[in-house]
């Protein structure tokens, strides 16, 4: 008798091992993920502009990285809530932009601006040699500026009068899909290097968006699920696109539905749930000889990690120096890998 629903996830016909450049955009959950991957040293971007939830938000992230944008004036805002100093001074607010995180905001508009365009070249520079970009959609609830009709990645805590909330349609969010998928191409065709195979891959956030209310959320979660399915269909006509579909959000409501899998707030996963997809996602992208390569670098890893209270005491630097010739050792035996261990 089973008393467990595993999702039937065939294997790629393409792979993942440490020679590839893995890309992450989307909600907290891509931040999660990556991070697993990043934790067993691949070769990872995670996020430029900082996390991002909604289709239309991710198409322009793409969209300014695919066109070389050169971010500028128009493209910052000082925050409009203002404070007050110990001597009662005005104090003036720190300058954002409405497409990226507050991790891209800065004191002055020229600082913000400037982390704006690093980021764009960061991440472009990474895309032109990337094999593989995952795409993770958390919601179809989209904020638009009133004034513009603009749909922003971050309210930065502005006045809510400022925005309109609203729910996109299948269509709408669809063709935010197929604006990603022909950006990264682009990118890919700027690129006069070696010519790698190139794919996109979406997945839906297991994250509850419960503030939107249960209902809504499944709404939400739906639309995304469909617009997926709409792009993947069209795209399976377009030799050059690559776009397939991993169900994280199938993983979790049907493999992890028991609430030990999340954090206390009973929405964001624990940490073993996240390890379990990123096993999953292994077992999907990854031939053997690239998991007995992973085993070896947790391994590595454990060992790396280990506490040092003297890092001048004899054993710690003769700790260090064989932890070195390991480091030099396996890089040597797996191609790719980097564990920037210093020498």
């Amino acid at each position: 008798m089973d008393f467990f629903t595993k999702i039937d996830i065939p294997a790629a016909d393409w792979q993942i091992d440490y020679k590839s450049r893995l890309a992450f955009f989307g909600s907290c959950f891509a931040d999660n993920i990556s991070a697993q991957f990043k934790a067993q040293k691949f070769n990872v971007l995670a996020n430029p502009f900082g996390t991002v939830y909604n289709p239309l938000s991710a198409a322009m992230q793409i969209k300014a990285i695919a066109n070389g944008k050169i971010f500028g004036e128009a493209d910052v805002f000082q925050d409009m809530r203002l404070g007050v100093s110990e001597n009662r001074n005005e104090i003036r607010g720190p300058w954002h932009c409405w497409n990226a995180h507050g991790s891209l905001s800065a004191a002055t508009r020229e600082e913000c601006i400037e982390k704006l365009n690093a980021a764009t070249h960061e991440a472009r520079e990474f895309l032109l040699k990337a094999d593989v970009v995952f795409i993770t959609l958390g919601t179809a609830f989209v904020y638009f500026l009133k004034e513009s009709g603009i749909a922003v990645s971050n309210c930065h805590r502005q006045n809510p009068n400022l925005f309109i909330r609203k729910m996109i349609s299948v269509d709408h969010a669809a063709e935010a899909l197929k604006s990603i998928v022909h950006d990264l191409q682009k990118i890919k065709n700027d690129w006069t290097g070696e010519s790698r195979a190139f794919h996109t891959v979406f997945t839906v956030s297991p994250l509850r968006h419960l503030s939107d209310g249960a209902h809504e959320n499944t709404l939400s979660k739906a639309t995304l699920q469909l617009a997926i399915e709409k792009v993947i269909r069209e795209c399976a006509t377009e030799s050059a696109a690559t776009v397939s579909y991993f169900p994280s959000y199938e993983i979790v409501m049907d493999e992890l539905r028991d609430y030990r899998f999340y954090n206390d707030d009973m929405i964001h996963l624990s940490k073993k749930a996240e390890e379990y997809i990123f096993e999953r996602m292994a077992g999907t992208y990854c031939n053997e000889k690239t998991h007995e390569d992973i085993r070896k670098v947790e391994k590595f890893m454990k060992m790396a990690n280990h506490r040092i209270v003297d890092s001048q005491a004899p054993a710690s630097r003769e700790f260090a120096q064989k932890l070195a010739a390991q480091a030099a050792e396996l890089e040597k035996e797996i191609a790719g890998l980097n564990l920037n261990i210093e020498k």
